[in-house]
């Protein structure tokens, strides 16, 4: 065991984490030549498009120094702020953490997120700087800022390229020099840690565990503590870009075991494995639950894949335990599902997942978060969709969840970055400069007023300079209104939304104009109307495609052509009354991308 070294490698977006883990799988001669490619832990389609880590990848790799062969097991993990909660697994079955800043761009706002997470769980930190072979890497100013933020030795802060592989020796001798060997018996009763776990069709699930104490052999009989299912060990092994099976694996390893689970709720990430003849006496401490932030109906286009889209949902949280869901129903869509997520890439990422590795076409309404309604009776309601909201009467005050933003911006865009914080209603709790060009602003804001279009706008205005985090932090009583779409006068409750008062009237306006263009033209007038409650604050109409009743009328009187007309009125008026109104599904996407 003394051999054996668990770390993972943590950073902002973009800073290179993923071609660092290249060079290190190189350098021990993991894979062969053939086998490699660049950013080989990122096996999704997905992740090779976009240019961005969603899930966290462990590898096992072996390295020899002084004739003394050590086992490093490697996890990869995502940088976006949205998949935040992958990081915190990662850590939690790890002894140390490789950080890494770009020597280009300096710290940002998940590098300091990521490490405080890291800090939380006693990891030991080794701080590298990466692509100090660019032209523009500042290599002295990045190693102070990470020497203030760490409050280390200069002489710790690692140089390397994940590009052209320099300083990656002398990164692998201080994996193996600072980070702490597992601690744990050998000997003990088995409690092994599950940080993640993937679906397969044809061995069932297949989970991934960090050993903590004693010993797991091939054939034993195993239980998970939480849901108390029991199985036998069918295989397990270790995790090479491959599964790589073995006869025993004993504390401080990583590996996975396959045992035959067809139901997905009997294995839950954050669970202890154990032995069923000789028992751990306690689970081992998991992650605590994730909060969603951002809630959006999914539903499936044809309303007999209903129950098809559930299982999809199934499968797809065993490999994401970020998402909830919870079945809901809709006057426009059917029945589908009300799911939490973790911001709106996470979203877009799960939506396309569904499509790409389950085959299910849905259909997302707008998101938007949970808020707190307190009744005239004094009780608390939690209301994720609009159309649950209580009767206006009965309602005595509502309250909107506040989240704490970091936002890390050059001092070029500072006014920009501030201007656009306030206009989105954030309240500032203090600045500080990191460097002389650098500067950390905090602001209280709603989180919904970052929900849909915040991230985008901040890139915008600072070039892309400007990274933000943020974390929630409480509830607080705002003025808000029920906005209602309303086609024809009917409502359409997948388009209606919870807004601030103040904003009601030019998004009600904007969101009439939009639907206007997107809405086909029928054989009748179609009124789009937005409305608070029983009052139309905006409308627009989609005129009727006619037919040129008069065009046979030449000349002659008046009223033969107003005698036409009026009888094609008529018509258009009993075609009004039967027909109905197809919204798109660009529609409910437009909303979110409304400027």
């Amino acid at each position: 065991m003394k051999n054996i070294r668990n770390f993972c490698i943590i950073a902002h977006i973009d800073h290179g984490k993923s071609t660092l883990a290249d060079r290190l799988i190189e350098k021990t001669n993991t894979l062969s030549e053939r086998e490699l490619q660049a950013q080989v832990l990122d096996d999704m389609d997905l992740e090779r498009e976009k240019g961005i880590t969603i899930k966290s990848h462990a590898i096992q790799m072996e390295y020899e120094r002084g004739g003394e062969k050590y086992i490093l097991n490697l996890i990869d993990t995502p940088g976006h702020v949205d998949f935040s909660y992958e990081v915190s697994r990662a850590i939690a079955s790890c002894e140390g953490a490789l950080l890494v800043v770009d020597a280009t761009q300096g710290i940002q706002a998940q590098t300091i997120s990521n490490l405080y997470l890291a800090l939380g769980h006693d990891l030991e930190i080794i701080p590298v700087l990466n692509k100090i072979d660019m032209e523009s890497a500042m290599v002295d100013e990045v190693r102070d800022q990470v020497v203030e933020l760490l409050g280390c030795d200069p002489g710790e802060v690692l140089a390397a390229s994940g590009k052209t592989g320099e300083g990656i020796d002398a990164v692998l001798d201080a994996i193996v020099d600072r980070i702490p060997a597992p601690k744990g018996d050998e000997n003990a009763p088995l409690q092994a840690l599950i940080f993640d776990s993937v679906f397969n069709s044809f061995r069932g699930i297949i989970a991934y565990f960090r050993i903590m104490n004693g010993t797991i052999r091939k054939g034993d009989r195993v239980k998970f503590f939480n849901t108390g299912s029991q199985y036998d060990a069918d295989e397990i092994g270790v995790l090479k870009l491959k599964m790589s099976p073995r006869d025993e694996l004993s504390a401080g390893n990583v590996g996975y075991i396959i045992s035959g689970i067809k139901n997905s709720a009997d294995v839950k990430v954050g669970d202890t494995i154990t032995h069923v003849d000789r028992p751990a006496t306690e689970a081992i401490a998991g992650f605590e639950d994730v909060k969603p932030m951002v809630f959006a109906g999914v539903y499936p286009v044809e309303t007999d894949q209903y129950e098809d889209l559930r299982a999809s949902l199934e499968k797809l949280q065993l490999n994401d335990a970020s998402l909830t869901f919870e079945p809901e129903s809709s006057l426009a869509l059917g029945f589908g599902f009300r799911c939490g997520f973790l911001g709106l890439l996470h979203l877009e990422i799960i939506q396309e997942r569904l499509y790409r590795e389950f085959d299910m076409d849905v259909i997302t309404t707008v998101p938007n978060v949970s808020y707190r309604v307190v009744t005239t009776k004094g009780e608390v309601l939690d209301v994720h969709n609009p159309s649950g909201l209580p009767e206006p009467t009965l309602i005595s005050r509502i309250e909107e969840p506040y989240i704490l933003a970091q936002i890390i911006t050059k001092t070029d865009y500072l006014g920009n970055v501030i201007k656009l914080c306030i206009d989105k209603r954030g309240v500032m709790r203090g600045q500080n400069f990191i460097t002389q060009d650098r500067v950390e602003v905090n602001f209280d804001m709603p989180l919904s007023e970052i929900v849909f279009d915040f991230y985008d706008k901040l890139k915008s205005i600072s070039r892309g300079y400007a990274s933000f985090d943020y974390h929630r932090t409480d509830y607080r009583e705002s003025k808000l209104a029920k906005l209602d779409i309303l086609l024809n006068g009917e409502p359409v409750d997948a388009l209606s939304s919870l807004i601030y008062q103040e904003h009601a009237y030019d998004f009600g306006r904007r969101m009439c104009e939009k639907l206007k263009e997107l809405i086909p033209r029928q054989q009748f007038d179609v009124a789009i109307q937005a409305a608070i409650g029983a009052k139309i604050i905006a409308r627009e109409t989609v005129k009727a495609v006619r037919k040129d009743v008069t065009a046979k009328c030449y000349g002659g009187d008046i009223s033969r052509k107003r005698k036409l007309l009026e009888k094609q009125k008529k018509g258009k008026k009993r075609m009004r009354q039967v027909g109905n109104v197809e919204v798109p599904q660009q529609a409910f996407l437009a909303v979110l991308k409304m400027d």
